[in-house]
């Protein structure tokens, strides 16, 4: 009889953070490496997030809290729908749990089983499947390439639906692409599940504030008011508010789904930290202009990141709308030999040799399920990035 469970069997660790690892792996033993494998940001956590913090460990409010967020936090985060999405959700209809995968974790895991297949639009974040294989479902890849914008079509959407069907994952901005969809892609995409009402739509929102230029962020229960009762609109504090290691995400969603979330994080965490809890709500309660200054940091770094990998003959980086994060097409360079011989057969082989060769730690597409591509994130300075990407240049000319 085997320890483990076979539900642990169907999963694997996490890719960016195995690649996380290896870079501080490198970094122990002194070697210098760039890592741009993390999505996280560089700036900050806000100082009036982190005062509030510092008042409520002062106030004694270190205590346990409701399982699925405080009073305070779940009514900010209805103002904070309402405010940014026209969305009315009441503190019955809001879960607060650790961090966005938690959130994502305790919707699955509630509501899906075997026999049930979920939707995920491929480039992905490579939680989504491992956890619908976790539950016992069926992941059910959609590939969109760098062609058509790494978005799906409705036409695509219709195709992959089946009586099987559970949920769709709609990550919009997108990580790994940045991709983003419109509100007019989103409509669109809306009509499709009009047609099919057993089909429920997840909305991963956590990129939401980071966008760029011209592009208007909308949600999917936003602009297609009919999906409202059958759409869980997922968020949190950890992208746009420097807050990853608070670890605070939160959703918005019909009732019936959001008492079994309460219901399996009751039996797992209990409450998110009180703390942290009490930063969040001064997060999304505050003063949100910071929020434009750091956009307009990440949109430069963007368009070095860009410009330098276009740059590069057999790769080919889309410009993202949104997130930290670019994924440029090397279809160009699959096939080619590394100065020492090796030859790159795949984007894992060509991520292996920038961190060999030239130290600079990036994710494969392999990852992402879409591939050859890799992931940069450029969520640290234009120094650090014009430096990498001048490596990266230099590599692949290198190849032969």
């Amino acid at each position: 009889m085997s320890l483990l469970s076979a539900a642990l069997g169907r999963i694997s660790p996490s890719p960016t953070l195995a690649m996380t690892s290896r870079v501080l792996d490198l970094k122990a033993q002194g070697i210098e490496v760039i890592g741009l494998a993390a999505g996280e940001p560089d700036f900050d956590t806000p100082d009036f997030v982190k005062e509030a913090a510092i008042e409520a460990i002062r106030a004694g409010k270190t205590k346990y809290t409701n399982v699925d967020g405080t009073a305070e936090l779940k009514a900010a985060i209805a103002a904070k729908f309402k405010r940014d999405n026209g969305l009315d959700y009441q503190p019955g209809q809001i879960s607060v749990n650790v961090g966005g995968k938690h959130t994502l974790f305790n919707a699955l895991v509630a509501t899906v089983e075997a026999g049930d297949e979920v939707i995920i639009p491929a480039p992905y974040w490579v939680s989504y499947p491992d956890i619908v294989q976790y539950c016992g479902g069926t992941p059910v890849i959609v590939a969109a390439d760098a062609a058509q914008g790494y978005k799906i079509t409705p036409a695509q959407l219709d195709a992959a639906i089946t009586p099987n069907t559970k949920w769709l994952i709609l990550n919009s901005p997108s990580n790994p692409t940045g991709a983003a969809y419109s509100a007019t892609e989103l409509k669109a995409l809306g009509e499709v599940l009009l047609k099919h009402p057993h089909v429920w739509v997840m909305a991963d929102d956590m990129y939401e504030h980071i966008v760029y230029g011209d592009f208007q962020f909308a949600t999917i229960a936003q602009v297609c008011p009919d999906l409202y009762e059958r759409t869980l609109t997922v968020n949190g504090c950890s992208k746009a508010y420097a807050m990853t290691g608070w670890r605070i995400g939160f959703a918005g969603g019909p009732q019936q789904i959001i008492k079994a979330m309460s219901k399996l994080q009751s039996q797992s965490t209990s409450n998110p930290c009180s703390i942290a809890q009490a930063a969040a709500t001064a997060a999304l309660n505050g003063d949100q202009g910071f929020l434009a200054e750091r956009n307009a940091a990440f949109q430069r770094r963007r368009d070095l990141v860009v410009g330098m990998l276009n740059a590069i003959e057999g790769v080919h980086c889309p410009t993202p709308d949104g997130a930290f994060y670019v994924y440029p097409d090397v279809s160009g360079l699959i096939g080619k030999a590394t100065p020492g011989g090796k030859r790159i057969d795949n984007d894992a082989a060509l991520i292996d040799y920038f961190l060999d060769d030239i130290r600079v730690a990036a994710v494969h597409g392999q990852a992402f399920g879409l591939e050859p591509a890799f992931r940069i994130s450029y969520a640290t300075s234009e120094a650090v990035l014009t430096e990498a990407c001048t490596r990266i240049q230099q590599a692949c000319a290198a190849l032969r």
